[in-house]
């Protein structure tokens, strides 16, 4: 009795590693048909993509609103057409890497934004002795389109392309960055960090227009050296303006009276 019993359970053993080898077969056979599943519907969702933006290249690149829903059409699946500029193995003949997405969607995306990007920079950089390196996204808009201060004429874009043309200059480590301050959104194109207490300023500046020493210490509840200390920091950085006509001087942030 005891011998049949080792048997039994010796067979049972065997036959759960035969059902366990059987099923990890299966579940192999199973991931690779879903991979190649995936595989073929990525190829034809490409291949889809890029035929849309070839069609419609010229509404993307003059259309400020049908390039916001392509934008987000692409955001929605994942899809972003600025993204992958240096994915390794994807140098072609000539040793040169491109964007994936570009290679997909075709270079009128790619060229769009980075063109905009460029005049944005260049709007930076031709204003940054007036605002100390920070200009409202809005006023940035104003300016491309008008085309102030920049060669080549106006373009008609929107916010989000502007934010959209930044995000294409984060590899290169230019130091732009978009900054919120009360309701409404900024370009910093100068390396410094702004503090908390120097963000609370410009965020009354947009508010209320200007501060004084007196003003920050009633609304805020600082101290008179505390004001005077950020106020003289953001004199430093020109990232306010001095009108000493009136009883007691007042600071004006030129960023916000632009957006205004």
């Amino acid at each position: 009795m005891a011998s049949n019993r080792r048997g039994v359970g010796m067979s049972a053993f065997s036959n759960s590693a035969i059902s366990a080898d059987q099923y990890a077969r299966h579940g192999q056979t199973l991931r690779s048909n879903h991979a190649e599943a995936l595989a073929n519907q990525l190829s034809v969702f490409q291949a889809a993509l890029h035929n849309f933006s070839l069609t419609h290249a010229k509404d993307i690149r003059q259309n400020p609103q049908f390039r916001a829903e392509f934008a987000r059409m692409c955001h929605a699946i994942g899809v972003d057409p600025l993204a992958g500029s240096n994915v390794k193995g994807s140098a072609g003949a000539s040793g040169k890497t491109g964007s994936v997405w570009a290679k997909m969607l075709g270079s009128s995306v790619n060229d769009f934004y980075f063109e905009l990007a460029v005049r944005v920079v260049e709007v930076c950089r031709e204003t940054r002795a007036e605002n100390g390196g920070m200009i409202a996204v809005s006023e940035m808009r104003k300016r491309i389109e008008k085309g102030r201060g920049i060669i080549g004429g106006g373009i008609d874009v929107t916010d989000d392309d502007i934010e959209r043309a930044l995000e294409s200059l984060v590899p290169l480590g230019g130091g732009f960055k978009i900054v919120p301050l009360g309701s409404s959104r900024f370009i910093r194109s100068v390396p410094k960090e702004l503090n908390l207490d120097q963000s609370t300023v410009l965020e009354v500046m947009q508010i209320l227009g200007h501060v004084t020493v007196s003003m920050l210490q009633a609304n805020l509840g600082w101290e008179r050296a505390r004001a005077i200390a950020v106020i003289d920091d953001l004199v430093a950085d020109s990232l306010v303006w001095v009108d000493s006509q009136a009883d007691e001087t007042e600071y004006w942030s030129p960023a916000a009276m632009h957006d205004g």
